[in-house]
């Protein structure tokens, strides 16, 4: 991952977790994520917090933020503070932090396969990743990995044994 290169944020486990946790506290649905120089642009359907009743309420809206190097740094570090001496969530089919903990495996996946450059969207808690990847002769090239809300669910019950014994 390009942004944080040389720096102790350089795992996409830890970054898309973080991320996935800033969604599930925005009430964020059907997510695209993008990768940029500096940070990422992340784009949702949320339900507008209008404060009163009106036409418009428990509609859908498309929110797009900007999410900076510095902003996903900020993120990390709370998301870190909140976790510290907490009680370990034990995920089940129906999740309240399910975007972050899908993004926690994806980015445990992406980690393996050595991604340059990541580009995803979300339906209905499946996914379909865009990866540019180095090849073994020095070139690049894009792949594209779905994984269904089974797929997602099975790898996030199987996460625990994964982290042989880390704290989460």
């Amino acid at each position: 991952m390009r942004i944080y290169e040389g720096s102790p944020r350089q795992d996409w486990e830890e970054v898309l977790r973080t991320i996935g946790s800033y969604a599930d506290h925005e009430r964020f649905k059907e997510l695209l994520l993008l990768e940029l120089d500096g940070g990422f642009i992340l784009q949702a359907l949320t339900i507008p917090n209008t404060g009163a009743w009106s036409e418009s309420s428990g509609s859908l809206v498309k929110r797009t933020i900007e999410l900076t190097d510095e902003g996903v740094a900020e993120l990390m570090d709370e998301a870190a503070a909140r976790r510290a001496g907490g009680t370990p969530v034990i995920p089940d089919a129906e999740l309240a932090n399910y975007y972050e903990q899908a993004l926690r495996v994806i980015g445990r996946y992406v980690d393996t396969q050595k991604v340059r450059e990541l580009f995803f969207f979300e339906q209905e808690g499946a996914f379909v990743l865009r990866m540019l990847m180095a090849g073994s002769s020095g070139s690049t090239a894009h792949t594209l990995v779905e994984f269904t809300k089974e797929d997602i669910l099975a790898r996030i019950g199987e996460a625990p044994q994964q982290r042989d014994g880390a704290q989460g």
